[in-house]
C-alpha cells in the first residue's frame, strides 16, 4: 500500500535502508515513563520501532557490514539489523508544556498520541514543539491522519537554518503548508523557553539542534539524531552514518558531543536508544557506553 504525501517524508527515513518502512518497523505498543529533573517533570513517550538491516548503507558506511557485525556480536545482539527506538519527550515548566520532536505519525503507523494519553495529555494541552531537525521520524507526528495540525495550539520552534532546509525539500511540501502558521525560528546558542537552550550540533542535517534542559541545578541534554544506535554509533562514533547530511561533519560532532557528555557525567535523552532513552555516556577504549537509567542526584 503507497503511503499519503504526507507520509512521504517519514517513509524518506527508511529509503536508506533499501526497504520499504513496514518492512523495517515493528509495531510497538504505547508507553510513557515519568522523571523529575528538578522542578521540571519530564516523560518519555514511546512512537514506533525500527530496525534497518545491516548492510552498511545506514550504519558503517566507511567500515562495512562484517564490521558492524563483529561490535553487535561483541554487544550480544542480533548481526543482520540494528534495533533501534522512535522516542519523543515531553516536558512540563511552569506555564508551558513541551514536546520535543513528534515522531513518525498515525500515517506512518506512529502511537505517539497514545504515549501522550496513557500520560494524561491531549495534543491541545501542548503549548510549544522543540524540533531538533526534519527527518520524516521527528516532524511526521505534526499532522494528524487528516493531515491537519495534530498540536493546534502549539507553537512550532526549530533553528532558522532547519527551516529554511525544510522549506526546500520536495517531500515535505504538503507538510510545511500545514504548519507554516505556528512555525517560529530561532538562533540556536539562547533560551527558547526558560530552562530550555537549543545547541547547534552540526552535520546529520543543515539545522540539527540538540535541547540542553535545565531546573533547579539539574541537566538533560536531548541529543536528538546525535546517535542513533546505543551499540553501533558509541562504540564506533568515528563510522559514517548513512543518515547524516554531511557525513564527515557528522561524525566530528558526534564524536565531540560524546566526549563532553561523558566528561561531564551529563543526563541524555536519546531518541533512538532503547526505550525510554534516559542514561549516561561513558569513555570506554576508543569509544563509549550507554549506561541507561535515570539519577538526576549523580
Amino acid at each position: 500500500m503507497s503511503l499519503n504525501p504526507l507520509a512521504a517524508a517519514a517513509a524518506a527515513l527508511f529509503a536508506l535502508a533499501g526497504a520499504q518502512s513496514a518492512a523495517a518497523q515493528a509495531p510497538a505498543a504505547a508507553a510513557a515513563q515519568h522523571f523529575r529533573l528538578g522542578a521540571f517533570e519530564l516523560t518519555a513517550l514511546r512512537d514506533a520501532n525500527f530496525s534497518p538491516p545491516n548492510d552498511a548503507k545506514i550504519f558503517g558506511l566507511n567500515a562495512g557490514a562484517a564490521a558492524v557485525a563483529q561490535v553487535l556480536a561483541e554487544a550480544g545482539a542480533p548481526t543482520d539489523s540494528i534495533a533501534m527506538s522512535i522516542d519523543a519527550l515531553l516536558v512540563k515548566t511552569p506555564g508551558h508544556l513541551v514536546l520535543l520532536d513528534t515522531g513518525l505519525g498515525p500515517a506512518a503507523h506512529g502511537v505517539l498520541v497514545a504515549s501522550l494519553a496513557q500520560a494524561g495529555v491531549t495534543p491541545a494541552e501542548v503549548t510549544d514543539i522543540l524540533i531538533t531537525h526534519s527527518h520524516g521520524d521527528h516532524v511526521g507526528g505534526l499532522v494528524g491522519a487528516d493531515g491537519k495540525p495534530a498540536f493546534p495550539k502549539a507553537t512550532i520552534r526549530m533553528s532558522v537554518k532547519e527551516w529554511a532546509w525544510m522549506q526546500s525539500q520536495a517531500r515535505s511540501k504538503d507538510l510545511v503548508l500545514a504548519i507554516s502558521p505556528q512555525v517560529k525560528t530561532f538562533e540556536p546558542g539562547q533560551p527558547v523557553l526558560p530552562g530550555i537552550t537549543p545547541i547547534a550540533i552540526d552535520g546529520h542535517t543543515p539545522g540539527h539542534v540538540g535541547y540542553e534542559i535545565v531546573s533547579q541545578g539539574r541537566k538533560l541534554t536531548d541529543i536528538g539524531d546525535t546517535a542513533h544506535s546505543a551499540i553501533v554509533s558509541l562504540e564506533r562514533p568515528d563510522w559514517t552514518m548513512g543518515f547524516d547530511n554531511d557525513k564527515t561533519v557528522g561524525a566530528a560532532s558526534r564524536r565531540a558531543t560524546l566526549t563532553r557528555l561523558a566528561r561531564d557525567h551529563e543526563l541524555v535523552f536519546a531518541p533512538h536508544f532503547p526505550f525510554p532513552g534516559i542514561g549516561r555516556i561513558e569513555a570506554a577504549k576508543d569509544g563509549f557506553n550507554w549506561k541507561p537509567g535515570f539519577d538526576p542526584a549523580k
